[in-house]
């Protein structure tokens, strides 16, 4: 795995923001409880933290962003299983429950776990975790945000950035543990990202999810200083031609 320091291509939003982006809002977003949770750097540094049940809603609160980083999956296929997944278990190994299997688009067209199995089974030839099936109505949410016109949304793993940030070693310990959580944001405070104590509405928001968001903000202002790398490069593509992968 490339380190931080790693030679990327830049990405698009580097190549519209120019010298602007150093000076550039950057923000991660991850799913949570009732919704999502957004975390703003600017200059790299914590700049505030916001909450809403719905992502379009967030997204309009945030109009100095140049990148959006969304820990969800952004861009299906029309067939087979995405290359993004399968490169970022290689990133988390051995901790590859981690990272969940993204199966074609008609999977998630199905209004149920079994008819999308089925699906999946039909076009894969492997069933459908429960799982992946779990992410359905944000995976859904998000795409439809960047499908709708909002191209600074790029998909992101915060257990990727944070092997990252950790010299391409994943970190250990889960992020629901106290050993985790005290990892994370010491890998965050390396970055200079310093979660403050009061974060408003969105401290109500489980703590891994707003480390989450941090870690997801941390791989949005380097897509915008054009540092990030992508898994794969160059990304897959959608039948319309939007990127398919995941920035760290």
């Amino acid at each position: 795995m490339g380190s931080p320091s790693a030679s990327p291509r830049p990405s698009p939003a580097a190549e519209d923001a120019g010298p602007r982006a150093a000076a550039t809002d950057a923000v991660g977003v991850d799913a949570c409880p009732g919704g999502w949770v957004a975390v703003t750097l600017r200059e790299g540094r914590f700049a505030g933290a916001d909450r809403d049940a719905a992502l379009a809603a967030l997204l309009t609160r945030v109009p100095a962003a140049a990148v959006v980083a969304v820990d969800m999956p952004l861009g299906l296929l029309e067939t087979g299983w995405r290359r993004a997944e399968e490169l970022a278990i290689r990133q988390v190994a051995p901790h590859r429950a981690r990272v969940f299997p993204v199966p074609p688009r008609a999977v998630w067209e199905e209004s149920g776990y079994d008819a999308a199995n089925e699906c999946c089974r039909r076009l894969t030839g492997s069933g459908l975790p429960r799982q992946s099936w779990g992410l359905a109505v944000k995976l859904r949410e998000a795409n439809a945000c960047r499908e709708g016109g909002d191209r600074r949304l790029y998909e992101v793993h915060p257990e990727v950035s944070f092997a990252a940030m950790n010299g391409g070693r994943p970190v250990a310990w889960s992020k629901k543990s106290w050993n985790g959580q005290v990892q994370r944001r010491r890998l965050l405070l390396g970055q200079d990202i310093a979660l403050p104590e009061e974060l408003g509405p969105a401290g109500r928001v489980p703590p891994d999810d707003v480390m989450d968001a941090a870690a997801a903000a941390w791989s949005a202002h380097r897509i915008a200083l054009g540092t990030a790398v992508s898994l794969p490069d160059p990304p897959e593509t959608t039948r319309d031609g939007l990127p398919v992968a995941i920035w760290y």
